[in-house]
Parts: structure tokens; sequence; C-alpha cells
């Protein structure tokens, strides 16, 4: 069953992806809606398929065939959280399933509700619970609901939720990493000079003004999503490839990672975010961050990592930016980039991999220029990372999920900047790179990479 079922999560992901599992046979199980909407069955399933039509595998044509099964499977309970009575409900629509998969596509601050009610109503034993991200708004409300979970699940049965995970160019990685000898001996603080992430997006909140509100770029990427991509870009290899010792080798580098404090970040509003609906007129949420972050290892003593995210920024682009060092001796006295040799990650939408190198020019002299290879280029394939991801948890296989001790490392990092009156908030306007004051974060170690 899922939570949330006629809210927007569900209409642009959930329902996607679970057409998707019925379109390749891995659900042919009840799938059971709960909401608070006054709806009924056949609304839930005109939902369903808007939702197919407009975010589907391709938006505007329905595989009616392959909907016609989700539908059948649909089943729809309109309830209160807060009313005992909706978890009576869901207990008899359950009947006698042995292992029902909860996915709470909710916000957070009715995760322990939901979990309290499916306990009371005997709906949570054998089952597992999906939990979206943020999980939690800081390191202390997330340590409250882990115990909170914990009352009725074991850590096995819990699932964190981050799509990013999901995604194809994120695993690809891992894959990258360490399925190419060429790279692991290189992969350290004597061949790097330093990594950049950026998560640009052109776009401001769609509306979702009183959910940023409650978020901002820090809780709503920096936390989950972006360290996350930096634990693959600075993990160590697993010892054994099973899903618990590549979740212990991600955990591992982020509990490794210096805790942010108010001058290695950088937090700006862009110019008309205060005029969105939803949103305070005196907001001090931040549409922007960038941060500055020191890894504690012997592999990565001294290397800075820069992480950056907005909204309304100059173009929609993840990439990553690895920096080498120069060699040790320039033999032909030229003034050679800092940022000649790279790799260069694109990782949505666009998926490229780029290595910077320095070729000679034609002619008499030795004389060169950069220039960047691409070493792949193809557009984003694969199942979408909700379709993986809500697969996975009802296989069990939580390879893609945070542990508890993931989610309280990633708050320990951020958790002493969080809040609107820590570190000071800078407007930028819209169709820019962000506050003048994030350039002046990385200057001592160049400039900002801009993606392509």
């Amino acid at each position: 069953m899922f939570f949330g079922a006629t809210g927007d999560l569900a209409y642009k992901e959930v329902f996607p992806a679970l057409q998707g599992l019925v379109q390749r046979k891995r659900l042919d199980v009840p799938i059971i809606g709960v909401a608070k909407s006054g709806w009924d069955l056949a609304q839930l399933r005109k939902r369903a398929h808007d939702s197919l039509k407009h975010h589907g595998e391709r938006p505007g044509k329905v595989d009616e065939e392959a909907f016609a099964k989700l539908s059948q499977l649909l089943r729809y309970i309109d309830g209160d959280y807060a009313d005992a009575s909706t978890f009576q409900r869901l207990r008899e629509a359950l009947g006698d399933a042995k292992r029902p998969l909860h996915y709470l596509a909710i916000p957070p601050s009715m995760f322990a509700t939901v979990t309290e009610g499916l306990a009371a109503a005997g709906s949570i034993d054998g089952a597992r619970v999906v939990v979206e991200k943020p999980f939690g708004r800081d390191l202390a409300s997330a340590r409250e609901l882990n115990q909170i979970l914990h009352r009725h699940l074991a850590e096995d049965r819990i699932f964190r939720m981050d799509h990013f995970l999901g995604k194809e160019p994120i695993q690809n990685i891992l894959y990258l990493r360490f399925a190419n000898a060429l790279l692991e001996p290189i992969w350290n603080a004597g061949h790097i000079r330093q990594m950049q992430i950026t998560q640009a997006e052109d776009f401001g909140v769609k509306g979702r003004g009183a959910f940023y509100e409650e978020a901002g770029a820090i809780r709503d990427v920096l936390q989950n999503h972006l360290l996350q991509v930096l634990a693959l870009l600075a993990m160590d290899a697993p010892a054994v490839h099973t899903p618990d010792a590549t979740r212990q080798e991600r955990t591992r580098l982020i509990q490794a990672i210096r805790p942010l404090d108010r001058s290695s970040v950088v937090r700006g509003q862009f110019r008309g975010y205060r005029e969105e609906p939803g949103v305070a007129a005196d907001s001090g949420v931040e549409t922007y961050v960038a941060a500055r972050l020191a890894i504690d290892s012997w592999r990565w003593a001294g290397v800075p990592f820069y992480i950056r995210a907005g909204k309304h920024l100059p173009v929609t682009d993840t990439e990553v930016l690895v920096e080498f060092r120069r060699p040790p001796l320039e033999l032909f006295g030229e003034l050679i980039p800092a940022r000649s040799n790279h790799l260069r990650l694109h990782l949505g939408p666009d998926v490229r991999i780029e290595l910077g190198v320095r070729v000679k020019v034609p002619g008499d002299q030795l004389v060169g220029e950069d220039v960047e290879l691409v070493a792949a280029d193809h557009p984003t394939g694969g199942r979408p990372p909700y379709e993986r991801l809500l697969g996975d948890a009802m296989e069990g296989d939580a390879e893609l999920f945070a542990r508890e001790d993931t989610v309280e490392a990633q708050w320990r990092v951020v958790d002493p900047v969080v809040g609107d009156d820590i570190t000071p908030l800078y407007e930028y306007d819209q169709g820019t790179w962000g506050p003048d004051e994030a350039n002046q974060l990385i200057a001592e170690d160049g400039s900002w990479s801009v993606p392509s």
C-alpha cells in the first residue's frame, strides 16, 4: 500500500513506477492507495491514467493494456491518518498478506503518526516500510524518527529512499570507478587537486513554495542527494559485492566528512522567491547553497570538495568535475591552466563522460591546447529511479537505500549550519550562478566549473 496516493509525488513518480513494474511483470499483487481527499476508486484510477499520460514512459501515450492490469490491482481507502478507523480498514484490506510493503509518500512530519497507526492495527508485523526523504529536519529529529520506527521494525525492514541512488548515471559512478583499473591508482590526494559537484536547475520552486519553506536547499538536496554522490565518488571499494558491503563503505566515507561551519557555507535566495505562493514575505530559506567540505581520511587528506546547488541558475545540469594535479615538472615553459587535466561526469539530463587533456598544437613549436575527449555520450536509459527502488524494496534488496547510521552521519555533516539564522543569506538574480560570495568561497582553489 502507499500513503499519499492523491499527492503530487504519486502523480509524477509513483504511478509511472507502478505501471513500469506491471509492464515488466514484477508486480501482480493488490495496490492499496491511502489518502484523505474524499475520493473513490474511480477517481484514483482516473488520476493514475492522467499521471501516465503526462509523466509516463512516453508522455501523451498510455500503454492501455498495461494500465488495465494496473487498474485492476488498485484499491483505495479514504481516511485521516490520525483516525484509528482508517488503519482498521487498512488491516481488513490487507487480508492474509504475509509481507506487505508500506510506502510513505507523505510529508516526513506524518511518518511517526502512520507508523504508530499501522502498528496499533496489527498491520506492521512482517511488513517492510519505505520512507521518503528528507528523513527528519536535523540530527535530533532523525534520531527520534529512527527510534519510533525501531519500536516496531527491525533495521532490515526499513527502506529510507533517496531516489538519486536509483538513477542510472549515479549508479554509473560506482561502476566507472571500480570496473576500470586505470582510475583507482590515481584516485587519491596524491593525484587529485579538488572535486566539484554542481546540481543546477534553471527553474524555481514550481508552485511548491510551502514545501520549500520547510526544506530549503540544504535539507532538500545537500544533506541527502549530493552527499550520497560525494560518497560514491570518494568511498573505498567494498571488500565483497554484497548490498550491505557497498552501503558500509558509503557510510564510512560520510562519517569521515568534517562537519560544516559558517566559514565553509554560502546560502543564497533568488530574487522573487518571497513572492511565490506559500512563501513568507520575510523568508530566510535558501534556494542556493555552496559548501566546501573536507574528508578526514588518508586517501583524501588536504583535498577540498566543493558542492553547490541552486534554483533559477542558467542551466539544468548535474555535473562532477575531478581536477587532477599538474605534472611535477613543466617541460615546455608554458603557463598551463590548473584545470588542464580533468574528468567531467555529466549526470543528467544529458549523460556524458569527458576527459580533459592537453595536446600539441600543429606546428614547429612545442605548445599545446586543452581539449576534452568524449569518452561516452548517451541518453539516460535503464529503469526510472522510482521503479527501480520500489521494485528493490518489494524484493527486500536494500543496497540503494540508506541505513540508520548513514542518515545520521549525513545530518551530522550539515547540522551545524541548518537554520535560517546561522549563516548569512545573500540574494542573487535569476539566471545567474548564485551570489558572488560563492565565488569567494572557492577562490583560493580556483573557480567553479561551468556545466556545458
